[in-house]
């Protein structure tokens, strides 16, 4: 048992580790409203990683093939939704400059909640499908050692959402502290704009 939830916690943390658009928006996200809604985005990471496990291990890799043709749209939705959310937020930060008040708000003029944040970030991260795949084969080439009962396969998604959410909450304590680092307005207008357009960047790399 201790086996396989440590092999739990080196695919949760091999899948979450890599940063990529979604986690610098995460801690894009955080400098500009808070801990608390970093801390929400960061767990609906991890939720979103825990499903793939568990899907993985009760048979993902039946789900690679039909997974296959809807590969492109999925992370051209992704990579949309993305550049989406950096324009909007490069604009709220400029709006802020302007009016010299404080971004509190995800860009739509609405309060960015810890359960709002918690919601946005679980369907960026679903919005993924090569995380299932990622799970899929790594059970595969495990061989015997995957988790053959139903106790051991709940150890295993338990480990890997642990770990998920470990470091998911780590970027998000990161960016709490960027948060704070900026002093005047524009040390945050340049922080802000310089996050949405390494976003937009990560986000295109997802399609080309």
């Amino acid at each position: 048992m201790t086996a396989v939830f440590v092999a739990g916690l080196v695919a949760g943390y091999g899948i979450a580790i890599p940063i990529g658009a979604v986690g610098v928006y995460l801690v894009a996200v955080t400098a500009r409203t808070g801990w608390r809604t970093g801390a929400g985005a960061a767990l609906g990471i991890a939720t979103a990683d825990g499903l793939y496990a568990l899907i993985a291990v009760l048979g993902g890799a039946a789900l690679v093939p039909l997974l296959t043709p809807v590969m492109a749209p999925l992370r051209w939705a992704s990579a949309a939704l993305l550049v989406f959310l950096a324009a909007r937020g490069a604009l709220t930060a400029l709006r802020t400059h302007r009016a010299r008040e404080s971004a509190t708000s995800d860009g739509g003029g609405k309060p960015l909640t810890p359960s709002r944040a918690y919601l946005t970030f679980l369907g960026l991260t679903v919005l993924n499908p090569m995380t299932v795949i990622y799970f899929a084969a790594l059970v595969l080439a495990t061989g015997p050692s995957t988790p053959p009962t139903t106790t051991a396969r709940a150890a295993f998604v338990l480990a890997a959402t642990l770990a998920s959410a470990s470091w998911q909450l780590f970027l998000a304590t990161g960016g709490a502290l960027l948060g704070r680092g900026p002093a005047g307005p524009r040390g945050r207008l340049a922080t802000a704009l310089l996050s949405s357009a390494l976003i937009t960047g990560l986000a295109i790399t997802l399609v080309v």
